[in-house]
């Protein structure tokens, strides 16, 4: 019997939920997703009341991201030769003890914008490692045949849950203040830890024998050589990371001084913001192990371009949450499409390695964040945001003409 393909990729969407494993390892996400959520609107807000500038919410942003250029290569090192169960474990706990400390500084009045900085970073530095734990160890349980259903469907969870974190921060910043704020962000990090406690895979990797981890990472050098395709999907990595997801630093100006809706208004944003990524990630998620991703990458980050050119449309709040919806379904379906392409490039043992890499390409959005700031300080939001987009989608267009190898990935 034929079925329409809209009517196949409802079928497909929730494939890797059929393994055990991979529902405790989506519900980890999702409490994680909860905490991330929070934090990404009570961070950039707290840094642009304390100093009204935007160059400084930059900064903050990036303090985030920078751990993933430092420990990249390290955090694929150590997924391929540790216990990747435990390794989530550690570092969920860790971000947790983190937003603790953030809570507690923030409730005795304690914190000035440098110490968020520094303690931004230190949750940083535990995402770097749980988020490339987390994509070898959605491999291991799903296989390579769900691998990029996996994957989309963990992304989803990471939106979903960023959706409700986003709501719940504005409405306790409102009424509460930002340190009972990551007091529920630090519960949510330990319920994120619990859910791992009864997964059976212990998502080891498939080395017949155990490297250091100082040989680990050399091999990366390897890995470069044997897949030159790894270092091209790395550019356009860090290329969509430092022109592209760095829009969502400029959520705080636009909630201040261009739309002026305040705190609540923000959190609508942000949640906006996650609402369109579920949707390009349960549309990705449909499409299995079909499709030419090569050719889809390229298509979903042209249209990434093209949406943040039109931000500098918009006019009130419901433009700009129509914008962002468009914007961050393609934003998140083209960063699923990376990491499943870079995993499919390499053997199962170098997994760890590849996503490694992705992370380390992620790394370099500090450039992008206090880029972008930058240049909302002199051309406004706005405008940051229109050069940006038409430099991602001008970049896309041409590579993606030029090089028919990665159009022609699978």
């Amino acid at each position: 019997m034929y079925h329409p393909p809209i009517v196949t990729v409802i079928g497909n969407w929730a494939a890797s939920l059929r393994f055990r494993d991979f529902r405790l390892l989506w519900l980890s996400t999702v409490f994680y997703s909860l905490a991330t959520g929070m934090e990404q609107v009570s961070v950039g807000w707290l840094i642009y009341e304390l100093t009204g500038s935007e160059f400084m919410v930059g900064v903050g942003a990036g303090a985030r991201m920078l751990p993933f250029f430092v420990l990249g290569m390290l955090s694929g090192a150590i997924a391929d030769r540790w216990d990747r169960r435990t390794l989530l474990r550690i570092g969920t706990v860790g971000a947790s003890a983190a937003a603790l400390t953030m809570a507690l500084l923030l409730l005795f009045d304690l914190a000035n914008e440098w110490v968020i900085i520094g303690l931004v970073v230190a949750l940083g530095s535990a995402m770097a490692f749980t988020i490339t734990v987390r994509q070898t160890f959605t491999y291991d349980i799903v296989g390579s045949g769900h691998a990029l259903n996996g994957l989309a469907l963990g992304a989803m969870a990471m939106q979903g849950g960023g959706i409700v974190g986003s709501l719940v921060s504005g409405a306790v910043i409102e009424f509460v203040g930002p340190g009972w704020q990551f007091l529920a962000s630090a519960g949510a990090y330990l319920l994120s830890a619990a859910a791992t406690l009864a997964i059976a895979n212990p998502g080891r990797s498939l080395r017949t024998s155990a490297e250091s981890v100082l040989r680990n990472l050399v091999g990366y050098a390897r890995l470069m050589r044997e897949h030159r395709l790894m270092m091209v999907l790395m550019v356009l990595t860090a290329t969509t990371e430092v022109l592209g997801f760095t829009h969502m630093t400029l959520l705080p100006v636009f909630a201040k001084d261009v739309l002026m809706v305040g705190p609540v208004g923000l959190s609508i944003m942000t949640a906006g913001r996650q609402a369109g990524g579920l949707m390009g990630l349960w549309l990705l998620a449909g499409l299995g192990s079909r499709g030419r991703k090569g050719l889809l990458t390229f298509a979903t980050a042209i249209g990434f371009g093209l949406g943040l050119m039109a931000f500098s449309l918009t006019t009130n709040i419901y433009t700009f949450i129509a914008v962002l919806l468009v914007v961050n379904a393609c934003a998140m379906a083209v960063d699923t499409l990376y990491k499943a392409l870079m995993q499919d490039l390499v053997p199962d043992e170098e997994r760890g390695r590849a996503m490694g890499t992705w992370v380390l390409s992620v790394g370099f959005a500090p450039v992008g964040h206090v880029g972008v700031g930058a240049l909302a300080g002199v051309v406004g939001a706005p405008g940051a945001l229109l050069i940006n987009g038409a430099i991602l989608a001008g970049l896309n267009v041409v590579t993606g003409l030029s090089l028919p190898k990665i159009r022609r990935l699978e």
